[in-house]
């Protein structure tokens, strides 16, 4: 049975074999809950604005300038949220950039707010960008709101016969069968597939913003 970021993971493999060849970008972020406060909106558009400059022949000319200006800074100093935006709005300009992050519910709600007000206004100035996104249905109508424009949900349910036969075979794996005997075993795949199906619901709801690719 496939997580959530297996799932993201096949969309950005796939995504990226498809941009192979063409003036393409995908850069990828995944939210980790246990990280929420190393997890910023500023560190998290960093590291997309790292893969996007990556994917370059050249450096735009607008961010050797802005690192440049930084540099002439007393101590130096990261740059701030909205030279990221720009940043970002640069490098989507110079080349069609698929975004995708993944679990955006585990972002901490505060910085939640920074970042889809600033993938917003990237959309703003590059509308040949493309964002997918991954979350739990309760911030659905936050992204609505913040994020204007063609929406597109995909709900992900899983099946209870894939559950059943993804815990049977991971059963078939354990290294000690004898500690398991057959009504521990029932036990298991009578009650995982019930809460799993049930919490899964919630996991893997899917926004897949503006069209991702053609």
């Amino acid at each position: 049975m496939l997580t959530s970021i297996d799932l993201s993971s096949l969309v950005i493999d796939n995504l990226c074999d498809r941009a192979s060849g063409k003036n393409t970008a995908v850069a990828c972020f995944y939210f980790d809950f246990a990280a929420q406060k190393e997890q910023s909106c500023t560190s998290m558009l960093g590291a997309l604005l790292k893969q996007g400059v990556g994917g370059l022949r050249e450096v735009p000319e607008e961010i050797m300038k802005a690192y440049e200006d930084q540099k002439m800074v007393i101590g130096g100093r990261a740059p701030r949220l909205s030279d990221i935006v720009k940043m970002l709005q640069a490098t989507s300009s110079k080349k069609r950039t698929l975004i995708c992050i993944d679990a955006l519910d585990e972002c901490a709600a505060e910085h939640r707010v920074k970042l889809l007000d600033s993938l917003r206004q990237i959309l703003q100035k590059s509308p040949d960008t493309r964002i997918f996104v991954t979350g739990r249905p309760h911030i659905q109508d936050e992204i609505g709101r913040r994020i204007s424009g063609r929406v597109t949900t995909m709900r992900i349910v899983p099946n209870r016969i894939d559950v059943i036969e993804y815990l049977r075979a991971r059963l078939n794996e354990d290294t000690n069968p004898d500690a398991m005997d057959s009504s521990l075993e029932a036990d298991i795949l009578k009650k995982i597939p019930e809460d799993i199906s049930e919490m899964y619901v919630e996991v893997a709801t899917f926004w897949k913003l503006f069209q991702v690719i053609r």
